[in-house]
């Protein structure tokens, strides 16, 4: 019986990632679904959040990200606060953007919590506000979505 639950949901999955216009899934709903077989929910990942929501609402999401010819006009217009969520090691290796701020993910929530003095003594450059222009970098924009997602639940709005 199991199997014939987590096969049917197999030959799913094509079909699911296949049509994006699927809507996510936690692995908690998918067990209530599928009972005690929530072996079968470990294998459902839904990629392209954003893609999904559009397709269910007229609600277009704000564009996050930044191309090199956008943020190379920021930066000589002074207009922006860069931040590089990067571990230092990585900078090293990597190189770094020059003007930017190298806040660790780890620390980004604290960091944007901390009075101005006290952010600038410990990373070096001005503490953005809440209505300043964010950039956040790293190596492979996974990390500066997180720290971005951070920001505006901290009540930073650019």
């Amino acid at each position: 019986m199991a199997q014939k639950a987590c096969s049917r949901l197999a030959a799913a999955i094509p079909r699911l990632l296949a049509n994006r216009n699927v809507i996510p899934a936690s692995r908690r709903a998918l067990s209530n679904t599928f009972g005690s077989h929530s072996r079968c929910a470990s294998y459902i990942h839904v990629a392209h959040k954003e893609d999904v929501l559009r397709s269910f609402s007229s609600f277009q999401l704000p564009e996050t990200d930044v191309s090199y010819e956008q943020l190379k006009k920021l930066l000589a217009t002074r207009t922006c606060v860069v931040i590089d969520v990067r571990e230092p090691w990585e900078l090293r290796e990597y190189g770094n953007i020059p003007g930017s701020i190298n806040i660790p993910l780890g620390q980004v929530n604290i960091a944007l919590q901390l009075n101005p003095e006290e952010f600038k003594e410990k990373y070096g450059g001005d503490m953005p506000q809440p209505t300043d222009h964010i950039v956040f970098s790293c190596l492979a924009g996974i990390r500066s979505q997180k720290a971005l997602d951070q920001a505006v639940s901290l009540g930073y709005k650019e």
